[in-house]
């Protein structure tokens, strides 16, 4: 199992970005997958997670979308209404298995690399 990220940057408060998750070594569309984001100092935080079902955290219901291309295997995070508090290192996450019982960290066992997302005010 390998999850490699691409996207993130920087943008302007209310703009928007894209985050992509390559997966290899397993079907993105079989299993529990994640998005979660960490600042420094703090725990990281699940954000949005999908499987058979969808789950978004407050901070980003109704501004992020989690989707899935299954064709090309990538998992997608679509970020529009950007606070500068959405400022945060991204993580790309898979249970390993078909779905996820919730969206905390304790439940995903493998992990991208990061990207850096900076909002400016």
């Amino acid at each position: 199992v390998h999850l490699a990220q691409s996207g993130g940057g920087l943008v302007k408060s209310g703009g928007s970005l894209r985050l992509s998750c390559a997966g290899s070594g397993f079907t993105i569309g079989y299993y529990g997958m994640a998005w979660f984001r960490q600042v420094p100092g703090k725990e990281r935080e699940g954000i949005a997670c999908i499987s058979s079902t969808q789950y978004y955290s407050d901070s980003v219901k109704g501004r992020f979308t989690i989707s899935r291309d299954n064709v090309n295997n990538i998992l997608y995070l679509q970020m529009n209404k950007l606070k500068p508090e959405d400022t945060a290192v991204y993580f790309c996450a898979t249970t390993g298995r078909r779905d996820y019982g919730s969206c905390e960290r304790r439940e995903f066992d493998y992990w991208g690399q990061g990207s850096q997302v900076t909002v400016s005010s």
